[in-house]
């Protein structure tokens, strides 16, 4: 794991019932990924999207069980590869000792086209290093 973004359920998060309506499943995600760029890579979405951006090309997530309303999550990413402009990331969401669900990402970077371009030289040595285990 690379990360760790804590997250408490709101009840924005949930459906009647007080489950997380799984969509907001994505949106959490989404967050946390957002906080990794700035706070482990460096590379905060308001900077990057000057010309450039992260969107998810394919995601598959398997809900292991549910979240409600006050539950306290955390989502561990570990960035599990590094292509040319793709980079794989594994998020686990976990309550305690309880996994809520599995999300295997791939995310792209883009140029202001929304053409895949490299990352940039910076952000590719940043997380080499952190795959590496060397940060």
């Amino acid at each position: 794991m690379h990360f760790r973004f804590p997250q408490k359920i709101l009840f924005k998060h949930c459906d009647p019932a007080g489950i997380v309506f799984y969509p907001r499943y994505f949106e959490i995600i989404n967050d946390a990924v957002e906080a990794m760029f700035s706070d482990l890579i460096g590379w905060p979405f308001e900077e990057m999207h000057n010309g450039s951006g992260v969107p998810t090309a394919t995601i598959s997530v398997d809900f292991t069980a549910p979240s409600r309303h006050g539950d306290q999550i955390a989502l561990e990413i570990t960035i599990a590869r590094l292509g040319r402009s793709s980079m794989v990331l594994k998020t686990v969401a976990m309550a305690d000792e309880e996994t809520r669900f599995i999300a295997d990402h791939v995310l792209v970077c883009v140029n202001e086209e929304g053409r895949p371009r490299s990352w940039p030289d910076a952000v590719r040595k940043k997380v080499n290093a952190i795959m590496e285990g060397s940060v």
